[in-house]
């Protein structure tokens, strides 16, 4: 690259500029960016004030592009790599046409440097691909090299893994991350507290009027609190995270999508509100991802917002690896906090939107899926409560999974089931455990499941909700592990089930045998629950409230 002149780069996929924004701040001429979203290139083009042209990358001839381009950086679509995209199921066919469109403009342009920012999982599609018969061979000449980066080394407060592709220095660029600074969620929070906010990345002070899309949401109401809880805590499939979120530490990655109640949310305590949890504003969430607080976000709505945050790359690492581009010398890459004059408010700021309502009724067929805490034992072993649609109408059953991602397996738990379960416990326990699950068959007595999900889907009221009826198995689950306690036979009760399922036994059974009494409770309280609260529904009084019995009494 020649010294006499700023070296000139075009940026594809750009988004809302997160490239744009950290290569200008390294010094480098972002001469022409492009991306289908009109909304991200007007938020592209009011910031970083260079050409930002609406088109679909993939039909963008090779004729239209400038010429003289030293660098050439961008972001390709992740939807269909990402193993959030329907499981790691997305269309990686239709993915790739992206990659080989961005590797086709490479390949035209021949810049001196250029690199490409996906989800992890690209690494291993580029390196197959680029294989003897893979689509990408013929781009080998390219010097394609890659890594996986943490971008919390170089001072991100979010621990933001991607896979970057390119012929880069890499060496040189981890390097610079060895002077960065370590930065936390509560970092950002604090910061943007205050009558005068400073930038916790880069040093510069607004009023907080300036300071655009920091409207704080609703609080998040009790069964908001309790579905994030059980989606971080106890996740029918994927291990634990924290709950609320440590401000003591850097933040999870920040999606470009998550709802209220989703297990992507981030959940903070309220700092101005003591006991209360909210998420975070849109304006946290672009200070997480590294863009300063004079940067605006022209969405027309709350989620495109989001979207735009979340879909970005951060500029504070493309800072650094503007200057990996350039070769500048460790002692030259001047500390984001000290960058003097570049940052300054567009002429017109972007509107704050207001967060969205909390809906207040949801549809008749919401789902609902959560693990029994006490009978959950991570990677996706479980035994959980659920709703079945049928023709027939609804039902509430416990289920049990195990086994592994590629192979789940489930055993139906059903009354014949519990008989042949308890028939391999000793008599004095076998008796305790019946007295147990009988207090469980009146505690569920009279229970209506149309009633309990009309309530889930908030349509009326009811002293028995979905949530209440997971705590009561849980207790009970609890006084089951107490009865069966260092009962040695579990174990084998457990193999004489699974043989009887699947003949011989699956994989994924030898944590069930390490597990025996959790599992031996989970066959027989879920086989107990599944009898009681799917049977016929028991007629009761429209009044709530409890039987002399001390069942639970759902009135219709």
């Amino acid at each position: 690259m020649s010294s006499k002149r700023k070296p000139r780069a075009i940026d594809l996929y750009s988004g809302v500029g997160g490239w744009s924004l950290g290569l200008r701040l390294a010094g480098i001429d972002v001469v022409a960016s492009y991306d289908w979203s009109g909304s991200a290139n007007e938020t592209n083009f009011k910031n970083n004030h260079h050409q930002a042209q609406t088109v679909n990358v993939r039909r963008l001839t090779l004729d239209e592009l400038p010429s003289k381009i030293d660098i050439v950086v961008g972001s390709p679509p992740c939807t269909q790599f990402s193993f959030s995209n329907r499981g790691g199921n997305g269309d990686i066919d239709d993915g790739l046409k992206d990659v080989i469109k961005f590797f086709q403009i490479v390949d035209h342009l021949r810049p001196a440097a250029w690199a490409m920012e996906n989800v992890p999982r690209v690494a291993e599609i580029i390196e197959r691909e680029l294989g003897p018969r893979g689509r990408l061979r013929r781009f080998c000449h390219l010097g394609v090299d890659s890594r996986i980066i943490n971008m919390e080394q170089f001072g991100l407060p979010q621990r933001r893994t991607r896979c970057i592709v390119g012929n880069l220095p890499f060496d040189l660029l981890l390097a610079y991350s060895e002077r960065a600074p370590r930065r936390t969620l509560g970092d950002v929070v604090q910061a943007l507290r205050g009558k005068k906010v400073r930038d916790p990345i880069y040093g510069i002070s607004l009023p907080c009027e300036k300071i655009t899309d920091h409207l704080v949401e609703e609080a998040l109401n009790a069964e908001q609190i309790r579905i994030n809880r059980a989606n971080k805590l106890f996740h029918p499939v994927y291990n634990s995270m924290p709950f609320p979120d440590p401000l003591s530490r850097s933040v999870r990655t920040i999606t470009s999508v998550c709802t209220r109640v989703s297990r992507e949310s981030v959940v903070i305590a309220d700092m101005k509100e003591p006991g209360e949890l909210r998420r975070l504003t849109v304006r946290e969430r672009a200070s997480l991802q590294g863009f300063p607080i004079t940067f605006q976000f022209y969405g027309s709505t709350y989620r495109q917002k989001q979207e735009m945050v979340g879909n970005a790359i951060p500029p504070l690492f493309t800072y650094y690896l503007g200057h990996a581009m350039r070769r500048s010398a460790i002692q030259h890459v001047v500390a984001p906090s000290r960058l003097k004059g570049v940052f300054q408010l567009p002429a017109n700021l972007a509107e704050s939107i207001v967060p969205d309502k909390i809906g207040t009724r949801y549809p008749l067929n919401r789902r609902f899926r959560f693990a029994i805490p006490t009978l959950h034992l991570k990677s996706g072993v479980r035994f959980e409560l659920s709703n079945e649609f049928a023709p027939s109408g609804v039902s509430w059953r416990v289920n049990f999974f195990f086994g592994t991602s590629k192979s789940i397996h489930s055993i139906v738990l059903e009354r014949s089931l519990e008989k042949r379960v308890l028939n391999t416990l000793p008599q004095a326990v076998r008796q305790r455990v019946e007295v147990a699950l009988g207090e469980v068959s009146a505690q569920l007595e009279g229970v209506d499941v149309n009633r309990l999900q009309r309530v889930w889907a908030h349509r009326g009221p009811s002293q028995l909700t979905p949530f209440m009826l997971l705590d009561l198995l849980d207790e009970a689950a609890k006084k089951l592990m107490t009865i069966l306690s260092n009962e040695p036979v579990a174990e084998r009760t457990v193999l004489s089930v699974v043989r009887r399922e699947f003949g011989v036994p699956p994989v994924g059974v030898g944590k069930l045998t390490k597990n025996a009494q959790k599992v031996v409770v989970g066959l027989l309280l879920g086989s107990r629950a599944n009898m009681m609260v799917n049977r016929r529904k028991v007629r009761v009084p429209s009044r709530l409230g409890r039987s002399k019995s001390g069942s639970l009494r759902d009135g219709r």
